[in-house]
């Protein structure tokens, strides 16, 4: 019995460790959909604002204080950013894109893992959203 028991231990730290360790490719991630336009889906979320002064300057300084947040690839100066942010337990990451297109500010959020991110990516774009509306 113990046996089933060490076994499925092991599986679990496996998937783990596969989640936690699995490398995000920039090649993959670090890109944005044609359509500028908001959009709810079931493992992410789009959104679109008019931005004002420093948009993309604004959100990366929001985006960086959220924790298990890092930058992928791209920067505020480089027109395109996309963060990584990874759920406390398991290290689910979920990754972020951000641009300036037609002078609006457009986030692209979205779950590597799985058909449904539970609402975690319009959540969290929702807050940094409130926090850009806000001024931060």
């Amino acid at each position: 019995m113990w046996w089933i028991v060490l076994g499925l231990v092991v599986m679990v730290a496996a998937v783990q460790a596969y989640v936690r360790l699995a490398p995000s490719d920039p090649a993959d991630w670090h890109v944005m959909p044609q359509s500028a336009e908001a959009v709810d889906m079931p493992n992410g979320v789009q959104r679109v604002v008019y931005p004002g002064n420093d948009p993309l300057g604004r959100i990366d300084r929001i985006i960086r204080k959220t924790p298990r947040t890092e930058v992928l690839a791209g920067s505020p100066r480089a027109g395109l950013i996309t963060y990584v942010t990874r759920s406390l337990v398991w290290g689910f990451p979920d990754y972020t894109t951000v641009a300036v297109r037609d002078g609006q500010l457009v986030i692209f959020a979205r779950a590597r893992f799985g058909r449904s991110d539970l609402g975690v990516n319009k959540g969290r774009v929702e807050k940094w959203l409130a926090d850009f509306r806000l001024g931060g």
